[in-house]
């Protein structure tokens, strides 16, 4: 049977939002995101940026209609939440809300021991922001 530890992620998603400087503006701001990298296309707009939380690594750009790639704000709903575990759950809530993140679900103690919170970002990406570790609950 595998084992229940994990590695280093290897999985960076991909985000697409309409205004990729605000968001990187206000993923920084409001959930501590910090920018690692932006390219540029001649005019100055962002055609790809990479944004660290702790060792996660998120890449986004601009749609590509012509991919499938669009912003969920388009969307009836999206099919994915974008989980990151967080020292201080309360503290992060707080700066989240503060900067406008959507709540989609307060802040709580999870049945499975994790303590966390879900919002919305303004291109209405879902984010799940908690103590949680995967495989811990499990082990």
């Amino acid at each position: 049977m595998p084992s229940a530890e994990l590695t280093p992620s290897i999985l960076y998603p991909g985000l697409c939002y309409e205004n990729p400087a605000g968001a990187i503006e206000w993923l920084c701001r409001a959930f501590g995101f910090r920018k690692r990298f932006a390219a540029t296309d001649e005019s100055g707009t962002i055609v790809h940026a990479e944004l660290t939380f702790d060792t996660a690594v998120i890449m986004l750009g601009p749609p590509q209609p012509d991919q499938g790639r669009v912003s969920p704000k388009h969307l009836n709903g999206v099919p994915v939440v974008l989980s990151l575990r967080v020292e201080d759950p309360d503290a992060h809530f707080a700066r989240a809300k503060a900067a406008g993140a959507v709540v989609v679900r307060e802040l709580q103690d999870e049945p499975y021991g994790s303590r966390g919170y879900m919002v919305k970002d303004p291109e209405e990406h879902l984010w799940y922001f908690g103590t949680y570790h995967p495989g811990s609950y499990w082990e």
